[in-house]
């Protein structure tokens, strides 16, 4: 249908409420993916090393520019899997896409992950090495407390007694050694942090970050660990880490989606000063998941105005679907942006307005995503939904005798309503989740599989009896 007036003056645009948040160039924002790593952590999740690379084909294809590719010391298969990147990337299947691996702050880490990369003839200087530690002083006391005073030559008998300050500066020591060994193993680009940096001093932090520099690193990175930041916290941090940081510095933050607040805080965290925003897939990740792809990038360009160049917001349902085959774990149908029936309309309210106009209902362009509109029919069906489909069937149904009428569209309605209450009634909704339940259960290994591996392994080194 087309309108008298300009659309503006019928609906009130999301971006006159934002248009005066101010954002760093969308050019030099950078979408940090964590599906292989931090995704794959997900409970029930894993992949091959070969499913891996399919991930990483359809990520760089989407317009993703930093890839993190997992944690090389912690499997082989996280080795091959880099090596399987590393090797697609020369031959031009990913493009300019980064590649960063991870590593503890330990030379073990960091040997391991550079003699993969030579084992395979690349060289170290072609990726990021991530070497990571604690920061809250919660995780340096009590999670690497033990680890820092046998790094210092202290005894383990004056773990609870020593003061804060003490594992504060062991970790700086620890994190600037591991930079300055990555750098001796030929990595040219290091990035560097703690986690649960939303738990911990921000002035800790700071030094932190500011002595990693100093030692040769390149890219500090700042984790809502726990996911527990509000946006006003975030704000609180973020603009008082990039305020003591180089001007321009491109900065890494990572948020967990908790409180359902992870979009909206590297939202955030973005009109801070931060440029480089970590997301995964789907946002698979650990308990609640990490931020979502399809939420930030879209947000940021309809509700914000900031539009990433080079990426193809049209595949988005495309990899949220290939996504949930891989890895077995399906959306909510009603997930933003992505779920199979956002764009899907049953209540005669909506169907009928939607029939007019899809702007009547449609907050997410449906076009922008690769999306289309569609309809299901159902109890909250109205007449004029059914109406219209029967006339586009007209001709099939004239060749078998019948003529839409009203009559037949209110008949056929109250019909529809029936056989869907009907069917609610057979309990075929929990039959559905049973099944998928049953086939989730059956990607993880048990607890008494456990138990049984445990049982043939333990077996099989029993001394023979002397008979």
């Amino acid at each position: 249908m087309e309108f008298r007036e300009p659309i503006e003056r019928l609906i009130r645009d999301p971006r006159e409420f934002t248009k005066d948040v101010r954002f760093p160039e969308p050019s030099q924002i950078r979408l940090y993916d964590e599906t292989l790593r931090d995704g794959e952590q997900m409970p029930g999740i894993c992949y091959t090393p070969e499913q891996k690379y399919e991930i990483a084909k359809h990520l760089a294809d989407i317009g993703v520019h930093v890839m993190s590719v997992g944690f090389p010391a912690a499997s082989p298969g996280d080795r091959k899997t880099l090596q399987l990147v590393m090797q697609g990337k020369r031959r031009g299947e990913l493009g300019d896409v980064e590649v960063v691996v991870m590593c503890r702050c330990t030379p073990a880490d960091i040997d391991i992950t550079a003699d993969t990369l030579e084992q395979a003839g690349i060289s170290p200087s072609e990726v990021t090495f991530f070497v990571f530690t604690s920061g809250s002083d919660l995780h340096l006391k009590y999670k690497i407390g033990r680890t820092l005073l046998k790094r210092e030559g202290r005894d383990e008998s004056e773990w609870l007694d020593l003061p804060l300050e003490f594992y504060r500066n062991a970790n700086v020591k620890l994190q600037c050694e591991a930079i300055r060994y990555a750098k001796a193993r030929g990595a040219t680009r290091v990035e560097f942090g703690g986690e649960d940096g939303s738990r911990g001093d921000v002035d800790y932090f700071i030094a932190c970050f500011k002595a990693g520099l100093e030692a040769g690193g390149d890219r500090p990175s700042w984790p809502d660990t726990v996911g527990c930041l509000t946006p006003e916290a975030t704000r609180w941090y973020c603009s008082r880490i990039v305020g003591a940081m180089p001007e321009g510095l491109p900065m890494v933050c990572h948020f967990h989606n908790d409180y359902g607040l992870g979009t909206i805080n590297a939202i955030t965290a973005v009109t801070c000063g931060f440029k480089v925003v970590s997301v995964t897939a789907n946002g698979y990740g650990e308990r609640a998941g990490n931020v979502k792809l399809h939420e930030f990038v879209t947000a940021l360009n309809v509700l914000y105005g900031v539009e990433i160049p080079g990426f193809k917001y049209h595949k988005l349902r495309e990899l949220a679907r290939f996504m949930e085959r891989l890895s077995g774990v399906p959306l909510q149908p009603h997930e933003p942006i992505v779920g199979s029936r956002v764009f899907t309309h049953e209540s005669g309210i909506h169907t009928h307005a939607m029939l007019i106009d899809r702007r009547m209902y449609e907050a997410v362009p449906a076009r922008l995503v690769g999306a289309e509109m569609s309809w299901v029919f159902g109890k909250h069906s109205g007449v004029a939904l059914v109406e219209e489909t029967l006339k586009r069937h007209g001709a099939s149904l004239a060749q078998r005798g019948v003529e839409v009428t009203d009559e037949l569209a209110h008949r056929v309605t109250e019909e529809v309503k029936r056989l869907r209450e009907e069917r609610a009634a057979a309990g075929i909704s929990r039959q559905t989740i049973d099944l998928y339940e049953a086939a989730a259960s059956k990607l993880a290994v048990s607890e008494t599989e456990v138990v049984e591996i445990a049982a043939a392994l333990g077996s099989l080194r029993k001394p023979a009896v002397a008979t």
